[in-house]
């Protein structure tokens, strides 16, 4: 029962982090620009909120629907809002294809505002819930709990380290022009995730 909640999970982890949402974007313009270490620290901030929601989804649908519900506006707004600031950042961003220099400082720095990102987008609750009910998941006690959590950081992880390992094979043959269109490309597309979040709070 453990191994198949465990498989449960990362099947749930993997088929919410691998659509090329903001977060996905967001972790290919950093691994072009940074390097693959910088593109791991953004996928694992977001397989760690992954996880944290499906923390959530294991103790249930109510109280689940109850801190979505509490917390959703304030979720979207500031979510919304960083994401505008991040991909108006991106936009504007000079192209490198160098990553010789990136610190510690700058990798967690990058976890954690992928963290926070993928934290404050309610949709990926949502998408938890769907997946949840839709695969008939029972999940009851610490061990459930755990291995089901456990799988679903696992997947998550799995689908961002592929994701960067792809991308950072094709770095090196990246010229600088086009490291310049992409952060374009990213910056433009982020900041209208952001838009269309905050549209959410009018309409």
């Amino acid at each position: 029962m453990t191994f198949s909640l465990l498989l449960q999970g990362i099947t749930v982890g993997f088929s919410i982090a691998a659509p090329v949402g903001a977060i996905g974007l967001l972790c290919i313009q950093n691994t072009l620009s940074g390097g693959i270490r910088l593109g791991l620290a953004s996928g694992l901030g977001a397989a760690t909120a992954d996880m944290m929601y499906g923390i959530l989804v294991a103790l249930g649908m109510r109280t689940v629907s109850t801190f979505l519900l509490g917390y959703r506006t304030i979720l979207t707004l500031l979510g919304g809002l960083f994401l505008c600031y991040l991909g108006i950042k991106k936009f504007f961003a000079k192209p490198a294809l160098q990553a010789a220099n990136i610190s510690k400082g700058s990798i967690l720095k990058t976890y954690i505002v992928t963290f926070f990102l993928t934290l404050t987008n309610p949709a990926t609750i949502l998408d938890f819930m769907a997946l949840f009910t839709g695969l008939s998941i029972d999940v009851s006690g610490y061990s459930q709990t755990l291995h089901f959590v456990a799988g679903v950081f696992l997947g998550s992880a799995f689908w961002w380290l592929l994701l960067c390992f792809c991308v950072n094979l094709f770095r090196k043959k990246v010229s600088t022009h086009i490291l310049q269109w992409i952060n374009y490309f990213a910056g433009a597309a982020i900041l209208a995730f952001g838009i269309w979040a905050l549209t959410k709070l009018i309409y």
